[in-house]
């Protein structure tokens, strides 16, 4: 079982994530950090960050074909992916509660949630 006492580098990372407001990928928190705080290692900022999703504080959005994202809001939602920048977006609809009760479970899954990512042109690409 993996340590969850608070400690300074996880609250640090928890604050970059919060901070940067975005989809944020774990290079992207692990650059923002070492500007003020060039002694962190990489591997520090990659567990902790996994380790904040583990927990619930953040949430690890996994991008097929792509590096994962981690997202200051930790509550469940969905995401649209732009097909040229890769920028990951919140999408405003309600969440489809129960959909797995809805698959014909013809492998024998035991399944225990969902994620979706819709994919499309951005606004800033779409002009």
């Amino acid at each position: 079982m993996r340590n969850k006492r608070k400690t300074i580098q996880r609250s640090l990372i928890l604050e970059t994530v919060q901070e940067l407001g975005c989809h944020a990928t774990a290079d992207e928190v692990f650059h923002r950090i070492v500007e003020k705080h060039p002694n962190i290692s990489r591997g520090t900022v990659y567990r902790n960050l996994n380790l904040l999703s583990d927990m619930g504080e953040i949430r690890k959005v996994q991008i097929p074909g792509g590096a994962d994202r981690f997202d200051h809001e930790s509550h469940m939602h969905y995401h649209a992916k732009c097909e040229k920048c890769g920028r990951v977006f919140n999408v405003e609809m309600d969440v489809i509660k129960d959909l797995e009760k809805n698959i014909k479970n013809t492998h024998g899954f035991q399944f225990t949630g969902h994620h979706l990512i819709f994919t499309g042109i951005c606004p800033d690409c779409n002009t």
